[in-house]
C-alpha cells in the first residue's frame, strides 16, 4: 500500500485524537511509521494499526476504517487538488476515479495498484459504485466516499448492496447538496 494512505491515516488520527495517540498507536502496533509518500509498506501494517486502534478508541474495526476514511479525504483531496477541485460534486468526482485520478496515481507512483470501480445509474439519483481490490477495503472506500460528500458539501448516504469484506463489494451512493451548501 501507498504511504500517501498511511499519511492520511496518520494526519485523520492526529486531527481527530492527537499526536500522542498517534505515537502511542504505533508503539500497540508495532510499526515504525516511519511513512513517506511515495513508500510502499506491507497491507498488514494498516491492519495492525486498525487492530491496536480498536481497544483506544473503543470502535470496532469496519467502524474505525470508515471514521478514518472519512476524516482522511480531506488530507487526500489537500495533497492533489488538482484531481478534485474540478468536479462538480460526489457523483461526479467518483466517476473520474477511475479514468483521472487513478492514471495519476500511477503517474506519480507506478507501482501502486489502485482499486478500480464500475459505475451504474440507478433510479432516484442513487449511483451503483463496484468496487474491486484484493485488499478487501471497500469499508475505507465507504469512508473516502462520505469524506469526497463533506469536501462537496453534500449528504451522502451508502448501503452496501453486497461484498462487505469481500474483494468486490457493492455499494448505492446517493449524494444531495445540503441545503444552504
Amino acid at each position: 500500500m501507498k504511504g500517501v494512505i498511511f499519511n492520511a491515516v496518520e494526519e485523520a488520527v492526529v486531527g481527530l485524537y492527537s499526536e500522542d495517540t498517534w505515537d502511542d498507536l504505533l508503539d500497540a502496533a508495532g510499526v515504525d511509521g516511519h511513512y513517506t509518500s511515495l513508500g510502499n509498506y506491507d497491507d498488514a501494517e494498516l491492519s495492525a494499526l486498525i487492530g491496536a486502534a480498536c481497544p483506544m478508541t473503543g470502535h470496532e474495526p469496519n467502524e474505525l476504517i470508515r471514521i478514518l476514511g472519512r476524516h482522511a479525504f480531506p488530507h487526500l483531496a489537500d495533497r492533489y487538488p488538482e484531481l478534485v477541485d474540478e468536479a462538480a460534486g460526489t457523483h461526479d468526482f467518483l466517476r473520474r476515479v477511475n479514468d483521472i485520478i487513478h492514471p495519476e496515481v500511477l503517474k506519480l507512483h507506478p507501482d501502486a495498484s489502485p482499486p478500480s470501480f464500475d459505475f451504474e445509474d440507478r433510479p432516484d439519483s442513487v449511483l451503483r459504485i463496484t468496487y474491486h481490490s484484493e485488499r478487501r477495503l471497500g469499508v475505507l472506500a465507504e469512508g473516502l466516499i462520505l469524506g469526497a460528500g463533506d469536501r462537496f458539501e453534500e449528504e451522502v448516504d451508502v448501503r452496501i448492496v453486497s461484498g462487505a469484506g469481500e474483494a468486490t463489494t457493492v455499494f448505492d451512493v446517493r449524494a444531495v447538496k445540503v441545503q444552504g451548501g
